[in-house]
């Protein structure tokens, strides 16, 4: 697989989400392709389409199983309670060399429960749970856990935050980092390695709190970076 760094395929599993259908419509207005994938290979295609529409960008739809095969860097997107059994439907299209962005939270809905908790995970945390079921070869980054996806498919919508990537492999966050920045006002922060993603995920309920209280659609910003690239 190869991808043009100007108009790069992005495929987004569980892409008819809420955060997933953000990105893509995000993505897409880029010039990006983006391959829509979810559980039904028809409700892809109608999502994809509509994004299309919308956008004007190059979106298509498919099961998430084709979908993976379609790009170098794939993009998980479904909820935590679906979180398991779609990497186990991915364990023959996923291979050796693909980045695999996990972007999910255990948020405690899985089991019934509050949007502003999150349930224990053996691993430790959503992405090294990925970790372990992805086939041997495919690097998992952690990434876009703080971000709105009701602000992300929202046209008026100004982002202005910082978005931290977890990953044991430099290059790999570099190569992610390179896609979360097409996307206006998000910049892409080194948070260090995968076993960071225990904290970053846990951001999420405390974003949802805050944002039921202010009706609003908050994110993060760190201070004080210096200037620089912290992925090279």
């Amino acid at each position: 697989m190869s991808e043009s760094e100007s108009s790069p395929t992005i495929p987004i599993i569980g892409g008819t989400g809420a955060l997933g259908s953000g990105l893509a419509r995000r993505w897409a207005s880029t010039g990006a392709k983006v391959v829509i994938g979810s559980r039904d290979a028809a409700r892809a295609a109608e999502s994809a389409a509509a994004i299309a529409a919308e956008t004007g960008g190059d979106v298509v739809g498919m099961a998430n199983e084709e979908a993976a095969r379609q790009g170098d860097v794939v993009f998980l997107c479904v909820p935590f309670a679906s979180h398991s059994a779609t990497l186990v439907s991915l364990k023959e299209s996923l291979t050796e060399g693909q980045i695999l962005v996990d972007c999910t939270v255990p948020l405690a809905t899985a089991v019934g429960g509050s949007p502003t908790r999150v349930v224990g995970v053996w691993q430790g945390s959503a992405a090294e749970q990925a970790q372990e079921m992805a086939p041997e070869g495919v690097t998992v980054i952690s990434a876009l856990h703080t971000i709105s996806a009701a602000g992300l498919s929202d046209p008026d919508w100004v982002a202005d935050e910082d978005v931290p990537v977890c990953g044991d492999r430099k290059k790999d966050k570099a190569r992610v980092a390179e896609l979360i920045s097409r996307i206006d006002g998000l910049r892409p922060v080194n948070a260090g390695r995968l076993e960071m993603s225990r904290i970053v995920e846990q951001l999420t309920p405390l974003l949802i709190s805050i944002n039921i209280r202010y009706k609003t659609h908050s994110g993060i910003q760190f201070t004080g970076l210096p200037e620089g690239d912290p992925f090279s």
